[in-house]
């Protein structure tokens, strides 16, 4: 019995953690799905964001910002993994919020899968948009 009470509050932790991280998908997941283009994973090139923005250094704070929770929801997705939660999605959001080279193509392979743009499509539809183009 002492090594549940040794284990008990980081439990606890984990379990608040993956029930954050399923509220948090199921609520970003379509309201981010629902404002990309319909043609953004057909584009030959990723529109980089900072590149319009007026303030290098504020796009350069919200950048690392950015990088350091999708570090933090791969981390988390990590631990999820072992434990129960949203392991393998909370590891996928995680990743798509870093910026690495290759990233826009990976994007683009995991959305083209049948199962994966279907259901994207499915979502877009729920909220009135135009499906995402398919090539």
């Amino acid at each position: 019995m002492e090594f549940l009470s040794n284990w008990q509050q980081p439990l606890l932790w984990a379990s608040g953690l993956s029930l954050l991280a399923l509220i948090a998908t199921i609520v970003g997941v379509p309201w981010v799905v629902t404002r990309l283009p319909k043609d953004y994973f057909v584009r030959a090139e990723r529109v980089v964001w900072r590149a319009s923005f007026d303030a290098p250094l504020l796009s350069l704070i919200i950048s690392m910002l950015k990088n350091l929770l999708g570090l933090l929801l791969v981390f988390l997705g990590l631990i999820m993994l072992v434990t129960p939660g949203q392991g393998i999605v909370t590891l996928l959001i995680g990743l798509l919020l870093m910026n690495f080279p290759g990233k826009y193509h990976l994007e683009r392979w995991l959305v083209l899968r049948p199962g994966v743009l279907k259901g994207l499509n499915w979502l877009r539809r729920r909220q009135g948009q135009l499906p995402f183009d398919q090539r």
